[in-house]
């Protein structure tokens, strides 16, 4: 499963990827911001995005309507990954079109949990 991770954080990132690492099949990229998670996406067209709310030169609402415009990756799941995480920080995030949100501190269970369903679900 590609994942590409769109984070400005650089110990977010870290942490994002020791969590990812608890999953072999699982290929990581991680982005600074939005820029160049297009440039990634457009070559290396991710399975799963997982963006910040709060990025350099974006937000993630943006970013991930931008991202969905890309050839393949209409529907592609997305999971907001931010530390705003009041009820309407997350009713905007399902509006959206996020499949799920995974407040900060990440919570490592219900991450992997997500990740689970998305390899079991069919691809097409």
């Amino acid at each position: 499963m590609r994942m590409l991770y769109v984070e400005d954080n650089r110990i977010n990132a870290l942490l994002f990827e020791e969590i990812v690492q608890l999953r072999s099949d699982i290929e990581l990229r991680v982005a600074e911001d939005g820029r160049e998670a297009l440039g990634i996406a457009t070559v290396w067209p991710p399975d799963v995005l997982v963006l910040d709310a709060h990025l350099p030169d974006a937000n993630g609402f943006d970013l991930l309507a931008t991202l969905r415009s890309l050839p393949g990756l209409g529907d592609v799941p997305a999971f907001m990954c931010s530390a705003d995480s009041q009820p309407a920080d997350l009713q905007r995030a399902d509006r959206a079109g996020f499949s799920g949100y995974w407040p900060k501190p990440i919570a490592v269970a219900g991450v992997l949990a997500d990740l689970d369903a998305l390899s079991d679900r069919p691809r097409v």
